[in-house]
């Protein structure tokens, strides 16, 4: 090493290590997480309408955070009331998705279905926190819709197997919109966050709702790994998703791949994903059909976020501003979109994220912080328990490892 040459950093035993990457983990997680809660803030006052409905409320697309629907009618005006939706405040799914990684530091492992039921179902009815959209300090479960409340009823009242609680709630985003942490603690490895959030979210849906979870955990795990892209995602959720979910995705993201704008996008993604969706051309009057189990259907939030991700090239702005202008469920399809744009490495918007953790009254980074702290020791355990592992598969005569 020549004296002009920097010395690299060392390690416990003098080895030299590498230097950090510019989107390492801590990067990561908080991208994923920060730009989850800032999507579900611009899409929350929004939700419900269509992209026309947007646009004739705000003069044009939205570019932004808005304030709420009705104005100062929020308190009152129906279908939003009681919520204040917008000026920067979270919905649902970041309460749903900062309580889960409660979880995890509790736990401080792997969670499954039982998890739901022993740790995050007395956390949603005993403790207080401060929810944006209803200005007050309460309980999450007063906020919560009625397919999370569900889990209060299954679990806590009605002592259903968690493994099997989910069966007969309403199959909707439901588990799939906060689900990100479970892709964050199994970091670029899409199948084991694919497994993990099954069982989990077995306690809370069935049917297309809990194959969504599944799939959009291993998509933010995809988006962890380096070199990953927008593409290298979705061609993880093809390879395991099953039945409707995988359709809807494969023909909302083959009409993604013509555009490279959202505005000439929003049409033709309803468009492919139509056929799969249950609720009908009008979201707040969805059909008979609406949400009931199906092999043949899927979500909409999730195919659509795909597609937003693919349409923009992983830019955050531009995913999160197409799913916010897509309106129906775009306080999730922001979240999802959000996640994955995060967990890619493409910056939140420091001024959206500053309002938004202002407004909500929330430290949007320290959930992360938590995470990736946990994430590390999950990783440590898993790194003991696959050598105990294979010290044990060579000692039955199987070929030992390499190292």
């Amino acid at each position: 090493m020549t004296p002009e040459e920097p010395k690299a950093p060392e390690g416990p035993a003098g080895e030299e290590v590498s230097e950090p990457p510019p989107h390492g983990l801590d990067e990561r997680i908080s991208g994923a997480l920060v730009g989850a809660a800032v999507g579900d803030a611009l899409g929350g006052p929004v939700e419900g309408y269509s992209p026309d409905q947007i646009a004739e409320r705000h003069g044009g697309r939205v570019h932004g955070i808005v304030g709420p629907w009705h104005g100062r009618a929020w308190r009152t005006a129906r279908p939003i009331a009681p919520y204040h939706k917008g000026d920067g405040h979270v919905t649902d799914d970041t309460l749903m998705t900062h309580a889960l990684i409660r979880v995890y530091d509790r736990v401080r492992d792997h969670l499954d279905a039982y998890a739901i039921a022993d740790h995050l179902v007395p956390d949603l009815m005993t403790n207080p926190r401060w929810i944006p959209e209803l200005e007050t300090e309460t309980l999450p479960l007063h906020r919560v819709f009625l397919a999370e409340k569900w889990l209060v009823a299954r679990l806590a009242y009605g002592h259903v197997d968690p493994r099997e609680a989910g069966a007969g709630n309403i199959v909707n985003c439901g588990a799939a919109m906060y689900m990100a942490p479970v892709g964050l603690v199994n970091a670029a490895n899409p199948a084991a966050a694919y497994a993990e959030a099954l069982d989990l979210a077995g306690a809370h849906q069935s049917s297309y709702g809990r194959e969504a979870a599944g799939v959009f955990a291993a998509a933010v795990a995809a988006a962890t790994a380096p070199g990953a892209t927008p593409d290298s995602v979705v061609t993880t959720c093809l390879s395991l998703a099953k039945d409707g979910t995988r359709t809807a995705i494969e023909k909302v993201c083959e009409v993604a791949g013509q555009h490279r704008d959202f505005e000439s996008a929003l049409g033709p993604l309803r468009a492919a994903v139509a056929p799969y969706d249950t609720v009908g051309p009008d979201y707040r009057a969805p059909s008979l059909a609406a949400r009931r189990p199906s092999r043949l259907h899927s979500i909409e939030e999730l195919p659509v976020a795909l597609g937003m991700l693919l349409v923009s090239g992983g830019d955050y702005r531009h995913a999160v501003l197409g799913s916010v202008n897509y309106g129906r469920d775009c306080d999730s399809i922001a979240t999802m979109a959000g996640a994955l744009a995060g967990a890619l490495g493409s910056p939140v918007p420091e001024d959206w994220s500053k309002t938004v953790a202002e407004a909500s009254r929330l430290d949007l980074w320290e959930p992360a912080r938590m995470l990736t702290a946990v994430t590390r020791e999950i990783f440590a355990r898993d790194v003991r328990r696959r050598r105990a592992h294979e010290v044990a598969f060579a000692a039955l005569g199987g070929r030992p490892c390499s190292d």
